[in-house]
């Protein structure tokens, strides 16, 4: 807790610039489109493995990344299993309305509607940029969670690494000026 307290005045500034269409809700229902150079499905496994420049959209949300791993259920939906979690890595951008990411990994889990992005974490909106080790966005409320954990090791386990959060924030013009 005493970690979050220093960082709420920038948080509550980064809260005042997301437009009220970028809290929206997003709709997690809708169906998960993607488009990769290569797929390998793996049914016993039940996820599938995309690779090559892969591009998912769900809604207004966007993923690419260099590799995409899907795991579904066993429960199919209109022909389809569903999908219940995306672990992307390799240069993962992520966006959504007025809003985009950028870091090493992160994990879309479906059912807890949260994004979850590691390593060098970038957040930009508008000429606000914040960056960070770990960012979580809860896709119901639209808050954006960024700490200074970060991705340790050549193994890429998660570790809290006691790393800071930075940014810059801009300022509008007054009257003239």
């Amino acid at each position: 807790m005493n970690r979050v307290l220093p960082l709420l005045p920038l948080m509550m500034a980064l809260a005042s610039c997301l437009p009220a269409d970028a809290q929206t809700r997003h709709n997690s229902d809708a169906p998960i489109d993607f488009d990769a150079g290569d797929i390998q499905l793996d049914d016993r496994a039940k996820r599938v493995v995309l690779s090559g420049d892969v591009r998912i959209r769900q809604a207004e949300l966007a993923l690419n990344a260099a590799r995409v791993t899907i795991s579904y259920t066993g429960n199919v939906l209109d022909g389809a299993p569903q999908a219940n979690r995306l672990d992307a890595s390799g240069g993962v951008t992520f966006t959504r309305p007025d809003q985009s990411a950028q870091s090493q990994y992160a994990v879309y889990d479906i059912n807890r509607r949260t994004v979850t992005m590691i390593g060098g974490v970038t957040l930009r909106q508008g000429g606000n940029a914040i960056q960070g080790g770990r960012l979580t966005i809860d896709l119901d409320t639209g808050r954006a969670t960024i700490d200074g954990s970060g991705v340790g090791g050549s193994s890429g386990n998660v570790e809290r690494s006691g790393g800071r959060v930075s940014g810059s924030f801009s300022v509008p013009k007054r009257d003239g000026e």
